[in-house]
């Protein structure tokens, strides 16, 4: 192991190369000291460089690798005193605890520690969940939260005769895959070693509270799981339990309680440990602990900013994301207590302060439930409620997981529910955490037959549009999905500068708006890709390319007269921030052709995995103004 670390603000090179072997139960002395200065220095270490993430607006997560620094220690030790009884790879169901991944990469010399200090950075191959093949060292990747442990049981069957370690939380046990895993894990034998973070600690709160009833250890004992329950903070401890794991044959979940964030001064306990720690506390722990040349560093940090003008939009920006949240409150509001009660269910998966639904929890509580980290679940759960008519459910998450919620969408429509579904993180704007938080195939939702019960999928274009269309589609009967992106997205202007979705504007469902006419051809987009494309639109405009656009809204309803307008025009192109395999573009072409209509046709969407970063993953595809008016330049010849 060679640490490449010359010009890092922490002395990483200092780490202690420990072996250790599964078969002696007890540390000595030297061990025991040897793990703790080993434990200090990688936590100090993640706090330091998540906190660039911090320092550069990206964002990321510090709670959960520093929790879990303790156990991979002793797995580090373990690896390399007997190679041969392991596969020696961190795998983490908590794909967010990516961190880890990194600072293994640097301490067994796979990338240098200063690549460290561009965590989440785009273009640096960091991003916020670990990708294999894209970073340096890093041996798997992880997916979404609970998706590890039913694949690493393959990896365990693939090699017999040794043992793997996945480790988890208790936030991730509470997807159901992680149910399905511990069932086959027991019955098949497999020697897979649970290694579980249990900090009672979610993004939403605490499972103690908004989940009574349940308990990590209680539920894997009921699907036979061996458990080890313990002190993760006891180092004795927790390596006496881990070496029983290791020479217990079969699944063994070794499940460690400490609160969140242990030692850190404003964040120990607390959610907002699960996060990236805030610069303030980052500076505040790091000079504590004397580690001077890495504060410095911190403070020298410049975040970067968007320096580009969009042509058509305002410099005002509104979250459409909670824009939803707010236009549903203000439709409770005009109900009776009783009325929302009897016909409203609101229900969450721990994501409500990033979808909006905090607004409605904190407005109205009598109708929201805290339904933890179970998407199908919840999202079944609104739509059962939604069954009779007159009543609604609202079901709400990212949209990267809508891809897990399809079978349970179908049911849904096919019990007739009335469901408004509010996927917000659609697209890949501001998405550090990169390719598999991508949401990208939102259409997925729109997978009934033609004479089947109504679905209808909206991606409003800014805070206005989305005001407007939430009031519209609230009282409408079926399945409604609306989408929201992550990032905050401009007001968009008329051609005389006033706001084209401000006071008087009514949101039609199913129609298609002009949002510039134009001679040369039409570009059709939606949501955060609008503003982009109507930036395109006016600087061709100026350098004598008459383009016209058009705001599709309404994604999977086809407004005849507009098709018949675009397809009669010279060419058309279609620009999105969704899967170019499955998004718009992919049957925008066949619906012109079913109509005999024949412009130029072509479409820009996502394509490849991601860079990292934020508003830089639209230049990366191709789909920001540049790479539009390039097209267009190739259409019109």
């Amino acid at each position: 192991m060679t640490i490449i670390a010359d010009n890092f603000a922490i002395d990483i090179n200092s780490y202690k190369a420990l072996t250790l072997d599964p078969s002696q139960p007890q540390l000595t002395d030297e061990q025991r000291e040897a793990l703790k200065y080993n434990i200090q220095l990688c936590r100090d270490t993640l706090i330091f460089f998540t906190a660039t993430g911090a320092a550069r607006g990206v964002g990321g997560h510090t709670g959960g690798p520093y929790d879990t620094v303790p156990e991979v220690m002793i797995l580090d030790a373990f690896f390399r005193g007997a190679p041969d009884k392991f596969v020696p790879i961190f795998f983490d169901e908590a794909g967010h605890r990516v961190g880890t991944q990194y600072l293994m990469s640097v301490l067994n010399g796979d990338m240098p520690a200063e690549k460290l200090l561009h965590y989440r950075e785009a273009h640096h191959h960091l991003p916020g969940h670990p990708e294999l093949g894209l970073t340096p060292g890093v041996k798997f990747s992880s997916g979404r939260l609970g998706h590890m442990w039913p694949y690493v049981n393959g990896v365990a069957l693939a090699n017999p005769g040794k043992t793997v370690f996945c480790l988890g939380s208790d936030g991730s046990q509470q997807e159901g895959n992680d149910a399905e895993a511990a069932r086959l894990a027991v019955a098949q034998y497999i020697n897979v070693k649970l290694i579980i973070d249990d900090n009672d600690v979610t993004i939403a709160g605490n499972p103690s509270k908004y989940l009574p009833g349940f308990n990590v250890a209680q539920t894997l004992a009921g699907h036979g799981v061996k458990i080890l329950e313990g002190n993760g903070e006891d180092i004795d401890d927790l390596y006496s339990r881990l070496c029983e794991a290791i020479n217990t044959p079969g699944p063994v979940a070794v499940i460690n309680k400490r609160p969140m964030c242990p030692g850190i001064e404003g964040l120990e306990g607390s959610n907002h440990g699960h996060d990236v720690i805030s610069l303030k506390l980052a500076l505040q722990y790091l000079e504590q602990r004397g580690h001077t040349a890495a504060v410095e560093y911190l403070k020298a940090i410049e975040k970067p900013s968007q320096s580009y003008t969009f042509l058509g939009s305002s410099d005002k920006v509104g979250s459409n994301r909670n824009v939803f949240g707010e236009s549903v409150v203000a439709i409770l509001g005009r109900m009776s207590e009783e009325e929302r009660k009897q016909n409203v269910l609101c229900v969450d998966s721990d994501l409500e302060g990033s979808c909006g639904l905090n607004k409605i929890h904190a407005a109205h509580p009598e109708i929201f439930v805290s339904g933890g980290i179970m998407e199908r679940g919840n999202l079944s759960a609104a739509a059962g409620f939604g069954m009779e008519k007159g009543k609604q459910g609202i079901f709400a998450t990212f949209s990267a997981f809508l891809e897990m919620c399809i079978s349970e969408i179908t049911m849904a429509r096919l019990n007739y529910s009335n469901l408004l579904c509010h996927f917000s993180h659609a697209g890949i704007d501001d998405m550090a955490d990169n390719t598999c938080h991508f949401g990208i195939n939102n259409l997925f939702a729109d997978n009934g037959l033609d004479d089947g019960y109504e679905t209808r999928v909206y991606f409003p274009a800014d805070a206005g549009q989305m005001k407007a269309c939430v009031e519209a589609v609230f009282p409408q009967p079926g399945l409604r999905f609306i989408f929201s992106t992550r990032s905050k997205v401009p007001f968009l202007l008329d051609s005389e500068g006033k706001e084209l979705y401000g006071e008087g504007y009514t949101f039609t469902p199913g129609k298609d708006e002009v949002i510039r006419e134009g001679t040369a051809g039409y570009i059709v987009s939606f949501g955060d890709g609008l503003y982009r494309a109507l930036d395109a639109v006016e600087r061709l405009k100026q350098d004598g390319i008459d383009v016209g656009l058009i705001n599709k809204s309404t994604l999977n309803v086809i407004d005849e007269e507009m098709m018949t307008k675009v397809g009669n025009a010279p060419f058309v192109l279609v620009v999105e921030s969704f899967n170019r395999k499955t998004g718009l573009g992919s049957r925008f072409g066949s619906w012109l052709l079913e109509r005999g209509l024949t412009p130029k046709f072509a479409y820009l969407g996502v394509h490849k995995e991601g860079c990292g970063g934020l508003w830089e993953q639209f230049p990366y595809q191709g789909i920001d103004p540049v790479g539009i008016m390039d097209k267009v330049k190739v259409l019109v010849g």
